[in-house]
């Protein structure tokens, strides 16, 4: 039985359905390579793989699939000093998620404010420094709303009916101080610290996601809203919302994971206006105080970061005023859904 078809399972949709039936199982095709794990519950990194050579190896497809398995298991996974084109990111994105178990009407995302006829093409999205202060930006420095740095948390456009599953960023322009590390936090390990009664109350909750403020955005750089259809036929159209579970499954690894952010989540369906505040303050506190749940990265030129948004929050941090910029593509998954049956990090860690 899929596990979107379960009187178990909570959310989906029928055009966004994963393909996989079952967790994928981690073939050890890695295991000759170089990796360090950077905290006990969150991030990898790999100093001796390139992405452009795995996308021409003789088991292009295994190494790709376990490296889908280990970015979902870790949470965020890096590998230094990068030699990819932005065709080949492009691809192996496109094939990471497809391998990893992708609806068939899933590809990669095309963010609301890419600029039509971009010469990187619709499917990268630029993230630079320069542009975010034409844009009005959403550093905390440029904000008239917060001082506080973790205001940026968030998991990558999780206003979309199909949010993303994988994204891959890699920084190619660095500020010469430094500055400019990127944040990630596990979501599986925030699922883990609710308390059982906590939990089971989450699990019937769904939330409201919303990026409307992408229409003022757009206007700021000049560009139109792009309303067509955005990597699925459910991401159309310029509303901009979309509604989730509040604790999600991971198809990939079967766990359990807290799937509201800072950046997009605006309310806890189902309870009133201020029972919803107390409760996404108290989820968020939990993601940006808990150092110990979080991995920080130190870029350097050409580094370049995967990880899985299904899962994860990132938050930039922006300490610097020299020009950072790299190139993300983001690939699109299922639908969210929670899976009753499935289980969390630790439950799987003590089997």
């Amino acid at each position: 039985m899929h596990p979107t078809e379960s009187s178990n399972v909570q959310g989906g949709h029928v055009q966004a359905r994963p393909t996989i039936t079952a967790p994928l199982t981690y073939s050890g095709s890695l295991d000759s390579f170089n990796y360090t794990d950077l905290t006990p519950v969150i991030g990898r990194e790999y100093t001796d793989v390139q992405i452009a050579q795995v996308l021409h190896a003789q088991e292009r497809d295994r190494l790709i699939r376990d490296i889908a398995i280990t970015v979902s298991q870790r949470g965020v996974v890096f590998f230094r000093d990068q030699d990819v084109t932005h065709l080949q990111m492009k691809e192996f994105c496109e094939r990471l998620s497809t391998l990893a178990g992708c609806p068939t009407s899933s590809s990669l995302h095309i963010h609301p404010l890419t600029e039509q006829g971009s010469e990187l093409g619709d499917q990268i999205s630029v993230i630079s420094s320069a542009k975010q202060k034409k844009g009005g930006g959403l550093t905390h420095q440029l904000s008239d709303t917060s001082r506080f740095a973790s205001v940026g948390w968030h998991a990558d456009i999780t206003f979309e009916p199909v949010p993303s599953d994988y994204a891959m960023l890699k920084i190619h322009t660095l500020p010469p101080l430094g500055g400019g590390d990127t944040l990630w936090a596990s979501g599986y390990e925030i699922y883990d610290r609710l308390s059982v009664a906590m939990a089971a109350f989450l699990e019937g909750l769904t939330a409201t996601h919303d990026a409307s403020f992408f229409h003022d955005e757009a206007a700021r750089l000049g560009n139109p809203l792009r309303e067509g259809v955005r990597g699925s036929p459910l991401n159309q159209g310029s509303s901009l919302k979309a509604v989730h579970p509040v604790i999600r499954t991971n198809p990939v690894t079967g766990w359990k994971s807290v799937f509201v952010n800072k950046g997009f989540t605006k309310r806890i369906n189902g309870v009133t206006k201020d029972e919803s505040d107390i409760l996404l303050n108290y989820l968020f506190n939990l993601v940006t105080q808990n150092h110990d749940a979080q991995v920080r990265f130190r870029w350097s030129k050409n580094d370049l970061a995967v990880w899985d948004n299904r899962s994860n929050w990132h938050c930039a941090t922006y300490d610097y005023d020299e020009t950072r910029v790299g190139d993300r593509v983001c690939s699109l998954g299922e639908a969210p859904y929670l899976d009753l049956d499935s289980k969390s990090r630790r439950q799987w860690l003590s089997e």
